[in-house]
């Protein structure tokens, strides 16, 4: 008999728990997000006319590029800070052209010797340096003034989860839903 009541008990138990009552009304809709990527922002401006200082003590090339000067997007210290040096034009067969931009770092060989272009960034900046392994005091100006540089602020959870090129701005660009036009150019 006692197995007779522990079995009703349990199935009553289960019964119970399993029940349902009707759905209560719907909440409110919420704010509409801002667009992006599943709500997830990126930005890219292009600095025209960046002009590098001589450091003879360290025997670098810098300049830094003050995020406030250019956005009022806010970097946060996780986001990730993708630069591109503009290369040149490039024209096709088709007599079409199209601009040619290189992720930093980027290495070019010299008769002297090797120069990189590297970044450091933190949430207020990025500084830009021309670094190389001899003395740089007379490098061709066409490495130090007048350069062209894009920048893209990728928020953390996209930089750490997106599987796109990188190196490809363009690639980027689209992953980030972002056209020529959507360019901020600062000159």
């Amino acid at each position: 008999m006692k197995k007779i009541a522990l079995s009703i008990g349990i199935f009553l138990a289960l019964f119970i728990v399993s029940c349902e009552g009707p759905n209560g009304p719907p909440g409110p809709v919420g704010p509409e997000g801002l667009p992006g990527l599943d709500g997830i922002q990126g930005q890219v401006f292009e600095v025209e006319g960046v002009n590098f200082d001589y450091d003879s003590g360290n025997n670098v090339y810098n300049t830094v590029l003050q995020f406030s000067d250019f956005t009022s997007f806010e970097i946060l210290d996780s986001d990730a800070v993708l630069v591109y040096r503009f290369d040149g034009q490039i024209d096709f067969d088709d007599g079409s052209t199209k601009d040619s931009w290189g992720l930093i770092p980027q290495n070019f060989f010299l008769p002297g010797g090797t120069i990189q272009y590297v970044t450091s960034h933190t949430s207020n900046d990025v500084q830009i340096f021309i670094d190389g392994n001899f003395n740089l005091a007379n490098i061709s100006t066409e490495f130090t003034d007048n350069q062209i540089f894009r920048v893209v602020i990728l928020p953390s959870d996209f930089a750490a989860n997106a599987k796109v090129d990188k190196a490809n701005i363009d690639a980027v660009m689209r992953t980030l839903n972002l056209e020529e036009k959507d360019v901020r150019q600062l000159r």
